[in-house]
């Protein structure tokens, strides 16, 4: 492990503390400048697009807990609003792997007549869900839920309330409390744990499910793309493990979904041996990977940079496939604009509005059987054959590549 730990020691430390386990200093891994602060939120004009506030991702690596953060987010600078657009609820693949995620929480935590609170529940699709399949009664918290879009007539055993979760809010208490996509965008990790633990306080039966991008896949991808501004924190599974061990919680599993592209938590309260999730073996996984990023990321960079300038002087038409946080976060950080005149999304209330940061037009994927793309670049691999079979029953001939 020393090894290890000796490799970072060519990182500038900084002096700042880790906000997953309160070590001191953490060591600078990767920077990006002058990215849009906002990925998912609707830009409807160009101009607004490319004259969006911008700030810098500087990651910063946690030797102590393997914790990677951006050192300077600014949460101030956020507009988490019903402007915003997070939904993946528009593609079948990732319908499929939502009701089969929902049926394994209803089975696994007998939800039948419980209550579910869930934390950063979007445009409420997973708690609607979960409500629909088991009869559960939800309290879902997110700025971003839009009530006029939420058809079910689960909506009837539903609350929500258009706010962040907080400590005001304790007073709500549930049977489940599920976190999806959300602990990623809080800066202070211990702090928004240390909430929900008082929030729950003496009930021993409550159970805490968090879903989250799992860090070691971007790490071994060497995938910069799925590094935003939003995201100031990444986890790896002992980092995750590092934080609920901290915040007396008993932790029951942590493993992989989705292509390995999330990372799942099921705890308890009430302090126990969490040591098999906080080996020597699982903290090593982390100090590898990071390293190996380190290495790797300028090359990855190139080689992406060189396949699109070859594309444009070949008159080759590219188009890239996904206008949420990792489309934008490609363009911005590979600097392609002219390369790529538009981004292809299904989603229907991204269409017509712009990319932030480049102000690349979003089209619906009928505008390819007109525009007639050489190549489509498609930001994730999960919905490969979900896109070449929508091209194809369009009848759009494309070379389809993933990152």
């Amino acid at each position: 492990m020393l090894s290890h730990r000796s490799n970072f020691a060519e990182f500038q430390i900084t002096s700042t503390t880790c906000p997953n386990c309160g070590h001191r200093g953490m060591r600078q891994i990767y920077k990006v400048e002058n990215v849009p602060v906002h990925s998912v939120l609707n830009m409807t004009t160009r101009e607004m697009a490319l004259n969006y506030p911008r700030g810098n991702v500087n990651l910063a690596f946690c030797e102590n807990c393997g914790f990677i953060s951006n050192i300077e987010f600014n949460p101030n600078v956020h507009e988490y609003s019903q402007k915003c657009e997070e939904t993946q609820g528009f593609s079948p693949t990732f319908n499929v792997f939502s009701k089969k995620l929902a049926e394994q929480l209803i089975q696994k935590y007998d939800l039948k007549n419980k209550t579910v609170l869930e934390i950063g529940c979007g445009k409420g699709e997973f708690l609607t869900l979960l409500s629909e399949l088991s009869g559960c009664a939800g309290i879902g918290f997110d700025p971003a839920y839009i009530s006029e879009r939420n058809k079910s007539s689960a909506k009837e055993r539903l609350t929500f309330i258009t706010d962040f979760y907080s400590e005001k809010y304790s007073n709500y208490f549930a049977d489940v409390y599920i976190c999806k996509m959300t602990l990623e965008h809080i800066q202070y990790t211990n702090d928004f744990l240390k909430i929900i633990r008082k929030s729950i306080g003496n009930n021993q039966d409550a159970i805490i499910f968090f879903q989250i991008p799992d860090m070691i896949r971007v790490l071994k991808d060497v995938a910069f793309w799925d590094i935003y501004y939003e995201h100031c924190s990444y986890f790896s599974p002992f980092s995750l493990a590092t934080l609920f061990d901290n915040n007396d919680f008993q932790i029951m599993n942590i493993w992989t979904d989705y292509d390995d592209q999330y990372l799942m938590i099921d705890a308890k309260p009430g302090k126990t041996d969490n040591s098999k999730f906080l080996s020597e073996e699982n903290k090593n996984v982390i100090f590898e990977n990071t390293k190996y990023f380190y290495e790797n990321f300028r090359s990855k960079i190139e080689y992406w940079k060189k396949l699109i300038n070859d594309a444009s002087k070949n008159k080759q038409r590219v188009v890239l496939w996904g206008s949420g946080s990792k489309g934008v976060a490609f363009l911005t950080t590979l600097k392609v604009d002219s390369m790529i005149e538009y981004v292809v999304d299904i989603n229907p209330y991204r269409q017509g509005t712009y990319m932030p940061g480049t102000g690349h037009e979003i089209v619906s994927p009928e505008f390819l059987t007109e525009y007639k793309p050489d190549l489509v670049i498609l930001m994730n691999p999960v919905y490969k054959q979900e896109v070449r079979d929508m091209l194809s029953k369009m009848g759009v001939v494309s070379k389809v590549i993933t990152t």
